[in-house]
């Protein structure tokens, strides 16, 4: 994409996300910061002279300024959508954190919005650009078992369950953080678990038909730390979330388990880092899978990411088992047993493919914005990962399912 000239990025937010996403984008080609605005001065002056920008206080300006193509919304949840919305209406393209907004009218909105201007706009939802994710999809798309061999069947099958757990630390939420309150962060399901509703879509290619949610409170208080979520879809696959934050640093974990019926993926991190896939196959996948360790660049493949090559593995592990084995009722010859891991470094790597994720993100705008293609994560994905949240932070209150209405297609990842 070089050689045309860099997109303007004006930055709403100079804190520590603004400051991380800046960060990530120093070394990208195609963008050049040139504006950040912030009601904190003395934060906006700072981020703004570390970038070679100009400050401003008030990001109504920013929006209009005739030195910004792309508006890059870096606030606390509740400002995100006005901010989108200011910024598509003046004309500009938008990178927007997530949540894209903090309830189902305020996406709906922005929605029309982007139809209505054409502008493109990318939520960051950083686990469409993680390799480990993309690396799943791919080894469910036919195009890529078909390369040696010509076999055509991929080798993993549909998802037919997915469980997220989530046990997060509370050490840098303190308890006047705005995280805490729901009208600034939209709660737990909106603020934090858009990623992982937008994930499961992305994995299953398609987005739930209902939503049942249930929020568990701190020991002794008011504070809402829990938040659990159950999603069907349409073909009967089912998801489970739970997101809980009391934990110290050293005790965070995180595991997100997919079956695949003759298939399980047990992937860890919630910046995913590190995969176990074990499977029952036939001729034809085993000897895909012996591939798979020469094709590990293009398993992990994402367009703007660069991987760490020393910290990439592929392992291959082949058994001969029973030749009756049964899928769901089916009579098929599946003897061999695989177990294949994919790896970009454990926990040492989270931050730096945390980074690489935005940058790729930001890497898929630039390039909509000049081919006019949909990015991986654009206004649909973005609106129907709120409308899920929101439907579930409802059935949480109301203690009831939420039947939603059928939506906009969401993309699966990209292959």
């Amino acid at each position: 994409m070089t050689g045309a000239a860099a997109l303007r990025l004006g930055v709403v937010g100079a804190g520590g996300f603004a400051t991380f996403l800046t960060g990530a984008l120093l070394d990208l080609p195609d963008v050049t910061v040139t504006v950040v605005a912030d009601p904190d001065t003395d934060r906006a002056g700072r981020l703004a002279a570390n970038l070679a920008a100009r400050p401003v206080p008030d990001w109504r300006a920013l929006v209009t300024a005739d030195d910004v193509d792309v508006v890059v919304v870096a606030t606390p949840p509740a400002g995100h959508a006005e901010t989108t919305l200011a910024a598509l209406r003046a004309g500009r393209h938008v990178f927007s954190e997530k949540p894209l907004a903090t309830s189902e009218d305020e996406a709906a909105a922005i929605r029309e919005a982007v139809a209505a201007t054409g502008r493109v706009l990318v939520v960051d939802h950083v686990l469409r650009y993680n390799p480990v994710l993309r690396a799943l999809a791919r080894l469910r798309d036919p195009r890529f078992a078909a390369t040696p061999g010509n076999r055509s069947d991929p080798l993993l099958g549909p998802v037919r369950r997915l469980a997220f757990d989530n046990d997060a630390s509370d050490e840098d939420l303190g308890p006047e953080h705005w995280f805490w309150d729901e009208r600034v962060s939209g709660g737990i399901f909106v603020e934090h678990g858009v990623h992982f509703f937008d994930a499961a879509d992305a994995l299953v290619g398609a987005t739930p038909e209902s939503v049942q949610g249930m929020l568990g409170q701190r020991p002794g208080t008011d504070l809402v730390d829990l938040a659990v979520a159950t999603t069907r879809y349409p073909d009967g696959a089912v998801a489970t979330f739970a997101h809980g934050f009391s934990h110290a640093h050293r005790c965070e974990r995180q595991l997100m388990r997919i079956d695949f019926g003759a298939a399980e993926a047990r992937v860890t991190g919630w910046i995913p880092v590190h995969a176990d896939i074990d499977l029952w196959t036939d001729d034809a996948g085993a000897a895909l899978v012996e591939h798979l360790p020469a094709r590990a660049d293009e398993l992990l493949a994402v367009d703007g990411h660069r991987l760490r090559d020393p910290a990439v593995t592929v392992s291959v592990h082949r058994h001969a088992g029973p030749a009756n084995a049964r899928e769901r009722g089916r009579q098929r010859q599946l003897p061999h047993h695989c177990r294949i891991t994919l790896d970009l470094g454990g926990e040492a790597a989270k931050a730096y493919v945390y980074a690489e994720s935005v940058r790729a993100a930001m890497h898929d705008l630039v390039r909509c914005v000049r081919t006019g293609d949909r990015p991986a994560a654009g206004i649909t994905e973005g609106a129907t990962a709120v409308t899920v949240a929101a439907a579930a932070a409802r059935s949480a209150h109301e203690d009831r399912t939420v039947h939603l209405r059928r939506s906009h297609p969401t993309t699966a990842c990209p292959s």
